[in-house]
């Protein structure tokens, strides 16, 4: 069974962490270059594919950290997986707690009619900044993903 399920927590752990590493490359850079209007186009452009697509992957490479820890034998496997998981957690609880409701905000905002105060309340520059912590925490659940799988 573990034949099976390492090689699947690696490929859905590696894929999450390749589309945070595609947003910090080309996404943010892109955002934060147009101007509000376009970028709120283009945000509920990239909102409506990513958001369905990201918390699957990511909570079916918990779920298989989560079955491997209670399946490998050796101890340090079992603490690893479990460990890569929970730090996939905290990559879930970022995205619920902090992009999540900014996704939420821009989605609604009629980007002819933006609040007349969007200097301040641009949301651009906080969602660069936890889109960077979930996508630094997903790479590091892969590298402990990886260590795992050499160790069980």
């Amino acid at each position: 069974m573990t034949e099976i399920l390492v090689p699947l927590v690696i490929s859905t752990n590696a894929v999450a962490t390749g589309v945070f590493a595609g947003t910090l490359l080309g996404g943010v850079p892109l955002l934060l270059a147009l101007p509000p209007d376009r970028y709120i186009h283009a945000h509920g452009f990239l909102a409506t594919r990513y958001d369905p697509f990201m918390p699957l992957t990511l909570a079916t490479t918990v779920v298989l950290d989560a079955a491997l820890a209670g399946l490998v034998q050796d101890p340090a496997g079992r603490l690893l997986f479990g460990s890569a998981g929970a730090v996939l957690v905290s990559v879930m609880a970022v995205s619920l707690i902090k992009t999540v409701p900014i996704n939420k905000w821009v989605v609604g905002l009629d980007p002819e009619a933006l609040p007349e105060d969007w200097e301040r309340r641009d949301p651009r520059p906080k969602w660069q900044r936890w889109n960077a912590v979930r996508s630094y925490l997903c790479a590091i659940g892969l590298a402990v993903n990886l260590a795992a799988a050499i160790v069980a």
